[in-house]
């Protein structure tokens, strides 16, 4: 990624500490991230379609929470909207096995249970997911998620370098 402008990738969560962890994990791997809530744009407190085209986010990381069912249609009807072409999907959630009955499909959403997770995965998702849209020539049919944003289908509940994070953190916090 050396080579290639930072990506933006917009990141869609409840937990206000799950986002400021992929806020960091983004930032160190040379991305830029940009926060939101689906809570805002059901709301209507955030109109989605005008936040795609003012951020151009490459990609976008959107958890599907409890209730599964409602927040699985919502997603649904959202990746319908055009300006999501171009941006790499990864989905998030803490069941996906109940998430991938309600579609009737694995999702290839990144199951994060059990804390801390492994957010490094999900990180490492978007950028290769990014990167392989943006090679020249064709795009391979495998590497193009389906509309219904299947981009990996791992379960991870492990810790990985959280240390880090939480050292930025305390950091920001003591500053």
């Amino acid at each position: 990624m050396a080579d290639s402008p930072p990506y933006t990738v917009a990141i869609f969560n409840a937990s206000d500490d799950t986002v400021e962890m992929l806020q960091t994990k983004l930032s160190l791997s040379g991305c830029r991230a940009i926060p939101g809530t689906a809570d805002s744009v059901k709301s209507g407190e955030l109109d989605f379609v005008e936040f795609l085209s003012t951020h151009r986010p490459d990609g976008i990381i959107w958890d599907i929470a409890p209730p599964y069912e409602r927040n699985w249609n919502f997603f649904k009807l959202l990746r319908s909207a055009r300006p999501l072409d171009h941006c790499h999907i990864v989905l998030t959630t803490t069941h996906k096995q109940h998430l991938d009955t309600l579609a009737g499909h694995d999702t290839g959403a990144i199951e994060i249970i059990g804390k801390p997770y492994d957010l490094q995965v999900i990180v490492d998702e978007m950028i290769s997911g990014i990167e392989r849209r943006r090679r020249p020539g064709p795009t391979p049919v495998a590497a193009v998620p389906p509309r219904s944003g299947e981009a990996l289908s791992h379960r991870h509940a492990g810790a990985d370098s959280r240390a880090d994070v939480h050292e930025i953190l305390e950091r920001r916090r003591q500053d």
